[in-house]
């Protein structure tokens, strides 16, 4: 059933593109565990060691804290149609915010989206497939446009007052360094 693999083989990466959606699970020594949904085809395969998503403004920013303090962390995604199949990215994260020297070389890489708030590498320790087979059928009907409108409605300065407000600590209250670390 379940298999263990180094690195992303070429039959991985097709399954990863043809997804809809992935989780993100990640955590810290004490406090919650996350686990956050993402899609909007913002996550890319930069190599079979390496993957890289965008992430957008949202009503918290637990990743980003997480990683900043503890860099592990699980991507997860499950096939929804056809054969069964989950995949696991098992490894080391890295966050890149828009002050970040890396924003500028890194997101070119991505369509442009309202609220882009900061960019994870994962460097792959571990690929792990299981089954699937208790996930169910679901049909994909088409992206959810609310975020980017909401987004767009803000504008820059809108979006920058709320990660100020709502995404400058996680729900713990560790620093999430959105806006920048002191002294910087």
């Amino acid at each position: 059933m379940g298999k263990q693999f180094q690195a992303l083989s070429t039959a991985h990466m097709q399954f990863i593109a043809e997804q809809k959606v992935f989780f993100v699970g990640t955590a810290v020594d004490q406090g919650r565990v996350n686990i956050s949904p993402k899609g909007m085809n913002t996550l890319k395969v930069v190599s079979p060691q390496q993957v890289m998503w965008l992430n957008v403004t949202g009503s918290g920013n637990e990743t980003a804290a997480h990683v900043q303090q503890n860099a592990r962390m699980t991507v997860m995604f499950m096939a929804l149609s056809g054969d069964p199949l989950i995949l696991r990215l098992y490894g080391q994260a890295n966050v890149i915010h828009r002050h970040d020297p890396a924003w500028q070389t890194l997101i070119g890489q991505f369509d442009p989206l309202p609220g882009a708030r900061q960019i994870f590498e994962l460097n792959i320790e571990l690929v792990q497939t299981s089954c699937g087979m208790s996930v169910p059928y679901m049909d994909y009907v088409g992206e959810r446009e609310q975020l980017n409108h909401w987004a767009a409605a803000k504008g820059e300065a809108g979006i920058e007052a709320y990660w100020q407000a709502k995404n400058h600590t996680s729900i713990d209250g560790l620093p999430t360094y959105i806006n920048g670390k002191e002294g910087d």
